[in-house]
């Protein structure tokens, strides 16, 4: 973990849960943590089975070009980590264990940019986990990514945080797929379509 944004809402997470697996939703105070709330984001298991978006801070719509609260959660993933984005969240509940991404984000005009993602569980009122509060930040600033939006993400690798953040080292998660173009049949189309936009571009100039 590198980001000052995922490093802070991680420590004020362990500070609210104290002995306990994970927080009470109603612990969280957004007044406590003001200057990050443009990055956080809270997911919820809904009855369909999916997870979605209840809330998303507007530097997280900002970078996708539109508001995301009810949007499902992996449809910001690229095709074929759907599946495996859906499963690690709801991992992330069942076992009230947070996760660490790093991803990679890809614009709509091929501009590539890397990402900490971070998701904590919390506990409703009766002991079930059921939501999530996590924070998207870029490792590192992009004039960009306040113009062009991103069309998706693509997962690196994915960790688990157990203990105290800096007692214990993460726990590597099953791999997922990795960023290769022509993984997947449908993220290839998406990686030549961007080639295609950028080649298009060029010939433009």
């Amino acid at each position: 973990m590198r980001v000052q944004t995922t490093i802070e809402i991680f420590d004020y997470w362990n500070r609210i849960r104290g002995a306990a697996d994970a927080p009470l939703k109603s612990e969280v105070e957004p007044s406590a943590v003001p200057h990050l709330l443009q990055s956080l984001f809270i997911l919820e298991a809904r009855e369909g089975g999916d997870i979605g978006f209840r809330l998303a801070g507007t530097r997280i719509c900002d970078l996708f070009g539109h508001d995301l609260r009810g949007e499902r959660f992996s449809s910001l993933w690229a095709h074929g980590q759907h599946a495996d984005i859906e499963r690690t969240a709801m991992g992330v509940m069942d076992h009230a264990m947070p996760a660490l991404f790093n991803a990679t984000g890809y614009s709509t005009v091929g501009h590539q940019a890397s990402f900490e993602i971070i998701m904590m569980p919390l506990r409703s009122p009766n002991g079930a986990c059921d939501r999530l509060l996590g924070a998207i930040a870029p490792t590192a600033a992009a004039s960009w990514l306040e113009i062009v939006p991103l069309e998706f993400l693509a997962l690196d690798r994915s960790r688990l945080l157990p203990g105290k953040f800096g007692k214990a080292a993460p726990v590597e998660l099953r791999p997922i797929n990795e960023i290769v173009a022509g993984r997947s049949a449908r993220f290839g189309q998406v990686m030549r379509r961007m080639v295609s936009q950028l080649l298009m571009s060029a010939e433009a100039r």
